[in-house]
């Protein structure tokens, strides 16, 4: 039998892992799935890395830099400071612990286990009762297409600190991706899907490029909610609103929304854009306004039950 709740949750990165860590401390472990974006995985050092899977991982463990978003608490890096007094590339920044996430990671891939199974293993071993799944099993790579080149998106984003200029985004491999059994499973039996708080080109986008996952979403009989990456022009954190005026979109909420316009039911704005919430309506898109800057715990979890409370009073 479905419980009551069974929510699909799309993350990648500190935004969505909030709305995440809400969502669960609300929802029961077999009510909440989180899908998270694989896009920006790569090797570094012979290191299989997933910085949005680990981001997520940290944060539901109660292990996440408070003041990074990313990263452990507390970690140490000396290690990486070797790295670097030895001549090595430094700028992506691994910490003595972060450390021990990839090597257990990477050591697990070696011996044939699926990134699905290696990521249960280590959220089970972090205490953690949410299912959390990678977006497909198989290898994608995001790339940017920039006024420096074609560049592979830890470049971009972690060593020139999104500073370039982005003409066009582009997942490789995805073409020959598929979403896990398990990404299948969860969107199936959904009664309700939301779009994390991340940035919808980055993080969002990959997990939509699976094949199959966006006609998933499409022919569901959940609604799909939106949470808004943006509040009065600006990003929460990171480049959405820079890349939104490279691309020629609306820098506010509204392109957003019509990035999502085939997706989603509805889109909880902050408080900020509510002048927004007419246009957005006359797209057939629900709206809600709520403080979306999730700075505590409290508030995280607030507006996780504002957005289960509104799905079921308006949506279900």
């Amino acid at each position: 039998m479905i419980p009551r709740n069974k929510v699909s949750l799309l993350v990648g990165g500190v935004g969505g892992a909030k709305l995440a860590l809400g969502l669960a401390h609300v929802l029961k472990p077999d009510e909440l799935t989180v899908i998270v974006n694989t896009g920006d995985d790569f090797k570094h050092f012979g290191l299989h890395i997933s910085p949005d899977l680990d981001t997520v991982m940290y944060t539901l463990a109660g292990l996440a830099n408070p003041q990074t978003g990313w990263g452990i608490i507390d970690d140490s890096f000396s290690a990486l400071e070797m790295v670097g007094r030895l001549g090595g590339a430094s700028w992506f920044r691994l910490g003595d612990r972060d450390l021990g996430t990839h090597l257990t990671r990477t050591q697990l891939l070696a011996q044939g286990l699926r990134l699905t199974d290696v990521t249960g293993q280590l959220r089970s071993a972090l205490g953690i009762p949410h299912t959390i799944l990678p977006m497909t099993d198989d290898a994608v790579a995001t790339w940017l297409d920039t006024d420096q080149g074609a560049l592979p998106f830890q470049i971009y984003f972690v060593r020139e600190r999104w500073q370039p200029v982005v003409s066009q985004i582009r997942f490789e491999g995805i073409e020959h991706a598929k979403p896990s059994p398990e990404v299948i499973r969860a969107l199936a039996e959904s009664t309700l899907i939301v779009i994390g708080p991340s940035n919808p080109f980055l993080s969002i986008d990959p997990i939509l490029a699976v094949p199959g996952v966006r006609q998933l979403i499409q022919e569901s009989a959940a609604p799909c909610i939106a949470v808004s990456p943006v509040s009065a022009g600006e990003a929460f954190k990171g480049p959405t609103v820079k890349l939104m005026a490279e691309l020629r979109l609306d820098m506010s909420v509204l392109g957003v929304t019509e990035h999502y316009h085939d997706l989603v039911n509805a889109i909880i704005l902050d408080d900020a854009d509510a002048d927004l919430c007419p246009a957005i309506e006359a797209m057939g898109v629900r709206t809600l306004t709520h403080p979306i800057f999730m700075s505590s715990l409290d508030d995280k979890i607030r507006l996780a039950r504002t957005l289960l409370d509104w799905s079921k009073e308006k949506l279900l």
